[in-house]
């Protein structure tokens, strides 16, 4: 692996992990797209550091069990803000 992309794959699990972050603000915090992130963290980072990868499939576990309620509300504001 190369020393970018193993430096990067620790970043965003550090990121992941501090921040309860999703996928998705790991990507944008980064410059990387959503599926570079994905195999950083749930492929590359079992290799480089098992500890870290466990934590951050803790997180990313729990952001997926709480997919659906965000989606909930980021729908009920669309509608609030329509209706204004």
């Amino acid at each position: 692996m190369k020393d970018y992309i193993y430096q990067r794959v620790l970043e965003c699990a550090g990121f992941i992990v501090q921040n309860n972050a999703t996928i998705r603000a790991a990507a944008k915090k980064f410059c990387v797209s959503k599926s570079t992130v994905h195999k950083d963290v749930s492929e590359r980072l079992f290799d480089v550091d098992r500890l870290l990868f466990d934590k951050v499939k803790i997180v990313l576990d729990k952001n997926m069990s709480e997919r659906h309620i965000r989606g909930g509300i980021a729908t009920k504001n669309k509608f609030k803000k329509q209706a204004r």
